[in-house]
């Protein structure tokens, strides 16, 4: 018989604030390890075992999840490519180079191919589709789909369809019918089945995968060298970092603590492997499963990768998320039926008090030409930079919406604290 993590049951809520909540929190405590050997963590801290950084915040990982997860509640079960797109041209192709530090490879390839005119597939064309871009910000699409992962990793494959091709794409389906089987308080063996079920067995994710769980037995030092790929200068290849992550919770037993420092402290991209080891334990295990000296120092996004997220909080976003996945299958039966009906944006129940200010709920006007590319990189090798043609100019709020839907703003941040 299977084994739960949590000694108490804990409901959807628990379990949908300790997933979001616990990627925050993964995220921040491996941001100061990111790109680390775990040789030079020793030499820097010794073993970290908590908050290393003065102000702990989380990184571009938070505030993706942020993004995609209101893309969701937004669109719920009939989200489509040309949503995500148009959400990408909006809120993302025209932020200039300041306030884009932190980004990956593949959001800049993205960002980049956004801003020459091409869309959906061509724009995950770059050099880093297979990127933990997308496993990154899986795991609200688990949370969503609780208990039925197959929706789950569905949803994420038409997020990443912006972004991320083959590898990238298998990455995040793992991540998210992992989350979505952690959400039902299943143990470490029912999670990491879901995420080898959700890729094909020919895939490189899957063998990184089968891999990862073999070595887990053994301890970190095995998982790390059975997953690394050393041959490759960066560190965001989705097979290594989902392998990483998912070998982290199986090895900890899906305990929470151990599971997240244990994806800290090997190094590599630390704040994406602890940010997803963080969410499936603390879906499995609710959010009393967060240490709580740990969760008392998240508070909202920073906005410092996407200003658009300032201000919001992954507890808002996780409660959004649970009363968006009711809606859609008000009888908690797997998110199987038609996409549901929303109302127009000005009667979205979802939406908490507006603040006329805010523009993600005003929109705001086209500017007659599009900013310029990024002409350098927000740290050391992210993403190409160079001169390029002209791209497109974004979607005017006020006009007819495009084909396939319309870009429709997001709720309001509401700046919930843990």
């Amino acid at each position: 018989m299977a084994t739960t993590v949590s000694t108490a049951p804990a409901g959807v809520e628990a379990r949908a604030r300790g997933a979001l909540l616990g990627l925050a929190v993964g995220d921040a405590l491996g941001a100061p390890a990111e790109n680390l050997k775990p040789s030079e963590i020793r030499r820097r801290w010794g073993r970290i075992t908590g908050y290393v950084a003065e102000r702990p915040a989380g990184t571009d990982d938070t505030e993706y999840a942020l993004f995609s997860g209101l893309l969701l509640v937004r669109h719920g079960a009939g989200l489509t490519v040309a949503h995500a797109e148009a959400a990408w041209r909006e809120w993302l192709t025209d932020i200039d180079e300041g306030a884009f530090r932190g980004a990956g490879f593949s959001e800049r390839g993205t960002v980049e191919n956004l801003r020459r005119g091409l869309g959906a597939p061509a724009s995950a064309q770059h050099r880093h589709p297979w990127s933990d871009g997308l496993a990154m910000r899986a795991a609200p699409f688990g949370v969503y789909a609780a208990g039925d992962p197959a929706e789950a990793a569905r949803l994420v494959a038409v997020d990443g369809a912006v972004s991320h091709e083959g590898e990238g794409i298998h990455g995040g389906r793992a991540v998210a019918a992992a989350v979505a089987v952690a959400m039902t308080g299943a143990g470490p063996g029912e999670v990491t089945e879901a995420a080898l079920a959700s890729v094909p067995a020919d895939s490189w994710t899957y063998r990184s995968l089968r891999r990862a769980l073999v070595a887990a037995r053994e301890g970190e030092r095995a998982l790390r060298a059975a997953v690394v790929v050393r041959a490759y200068p960066w560190t965001d290849l989705a097979p290594e970092a989902v392998g990483l992550a998912l070998g982290a919770y199986a090895l900890a037993g899906g305990v929470f603590r151990t599971a997240v420092l244990a994806a800290v402290n090997m190094g590599r991209d630390a704040d994406t492997t602890a940010a997803i080891a963080g969410a499936l334990a603390g879906a499995a295990g609710g959010v009393e499963a967060i240490p709580p000296e740990w969760a008392g120092r998240i508070g909202p996004a920073r906005g410092s990768c996407l200003p658009a997220m300032a201000g919001r909080h992954v507890l808002d976003l996780a409660d959004q998320l649970v009363r968006a996945g009711h809606a859609a299958d008000p009888r908690d039966t797997p998110h199987t039926a038609a996409p549901p009906v929303r109302a127009p944006h000005t009667a979205d129940p979802l939406d908490r008090a507006r603040r006329p200010e805010d523009p993600l709920v005003t929109g705001r006007t086209a500017p007659a030409s599009p900013p310029p590319r990024p002409t350098g990189s927000g740290r050391p090798g992210d993403g190409p930079g160079s001169a390029a043609a002209p791209g497109r100019a974004l979607p005017d709020p006020a006009a007819a919406p495009p084909a396939g839907g319309p870009s429709v703003p997001f709720p309001p941040a509401s700046g919930a604290t843990p």
